[in-house]
């Protein structure tokens, strides 16, 4: 007979997959102010982190009530794409990649720093935490759910 996880294990799987929708919607709602506040037309690469963003804030609630882990199934693949492409964003602003390798053709280019806090701190590697910190949220949950 299988045994039935404790209330405190689905607790913790609970908040993990909550802190991730948190992080995916407070991304969400900061890159429309950014663009539609602030004025700061996003490039390409930045297009492309929304593809992958958006979608999680609407996805990962919807498993929260009632309970469902089999969202990673979706969630996982939408993060760690999202991820990729902040990494590479991060780089070209960073200059190691070379511009030349930028995907923007028009609009806003992908290799130049429009906002900096701190004096590090950029719009992409703010989506590169906030990619890791959902990864990292839905492997643990991943993670738990194995027998």
């Amino acid at each position: 007979m299988p045994q039935q996880p404790h209330s405190n294990e689905l607790n913790s799987t609970w908040c993990l997959i909550f802190f991730a929708w948190l992080i995916a919607a407070g991304s969400t709602l900061g890159a429309l102010f950014f663009g539609e506040v602030m004025g700061l037309a996003p490039c390409t690469l930045c297009w492309y982190q929304r593809i992958f963003m958006f979608p999680l804030a609407i996805i990962l609630p919807l498993a929260l009530f009632p309970l469902d882990t089999k969202v990673v199934r979706y969630a996982l693949p939408l993060a760690l794409l999202g991820l990729g492409f902040a990494i590479y964003h991060w780089l070209l602003q960073l200059g190691i990649i070379p511009a030349s390798a930028s995907p923007c053709s028009q609009g806003s280019s992908c290799s130049e720093v429009s906002a900096e806090w701190f004096g590090f701190l950029t719009i992409p590697l703010m989506s590169v935490c906030a990619f890791a910190a959902i990864n990292i949220s839905l492997l643990a949950t991943l993670i738990r759910e194995k027998p």
